[in-house]
């Protein structure tokens, strides 16, 4: 277990500098003479984080797949430079909550949020608010209604609930403000979600050779 922790702190510590490389990327005006400096520095890079990989349906060592917990999720994962990244925290009540201010790497229109990144921050937390209730599942279903543009570089909070639950089916719902107007609604959310048969889920997640319960029906 504390090799895990010291790795996931190696991992971290590279994803908030490729984060950083992101940005400058997604920014930069240098000249073509840099440019082309840095991309052989950065095929230099790839090259040599390429030496051991795992395959791409293994799970890495930093995970905690039982839980849910990817530490290479593209939404909260410190180790992934293009995850905002969101941090997020849940109760067992079937709410959650995710803090996130986003940059130049997602940007959609000029100066404003990507609309597919805010349906995938609301995506999050629906799922987030499900799996702490104690409800496996997978997103049935995402509706999403964007109520303002979402600014580029303005702290923002995603907030979520359950709703009703029948069987395997789990409703919840999200919200997203800015978190120096939190009576404005930037976007909102209802999500269904989907809890995989035991037999089913052994199948959906046989390639990664493990078994997963996060996303399968609880009691």
């Amino acid at each position: 277990m504390r090799e895990r922790e010291v790795r996931r702190e190696a991992v971290g510590e590279l994803g908030a500098a490729l984060r950083d490389l992101v940005d400058a990327a997604v920014r930069t005006e240098v000249s073509l003479d840099e440019l082309a400096a840095a991309t052989a520095g950065a095929r230099q890079l790839a090259a040599s984080l390429r030496a051991e990989t795992r395959g791409l349906h293994d799970i890495a060592t930093v995970d905690d797949p039982s839980t849910g917990e990817r530490w290479y999720s593209p939404v909260y994962g410190p180790g992934n430079p293009v995850a905002p990244p969101m941090e997020a925290s849940s109760t067992p009540d079937g709410r959650a909550t995710g803090r996130v201010t986003l940059g130049k790497a997602h940007e959609g229109p000029p100066g404003l949020v990507h609309g597919g990144v805010v349906a995938t921050l609301l995506d999050h937390v629906l799922a987030r608010a499900v799996r702490a209730a104690g409800r496996g599942g997978l997103t049935a279903t995402l509706t999403v209604t964007y109520r303002r543009p979402v600014q580029l570089g303005v702290p923002l909070v995603a907030t979520a609930e359950i709703g009703t639950t029948d069987g395997r089916r789990t409703t919840a719902t999200a919200r997203i403000v800015a978190e120096d107007d939190p009576g404005s609604t930037l976007a909102e959310a209802e999500g269904l979600f989907v809890a995989l048969r035991p037999e089913r889920a052994a199948d959906v997640f046989a390639p990664t050779g493990r078994d997963v319960d996060a996303w399968t029906t609880r009691t």
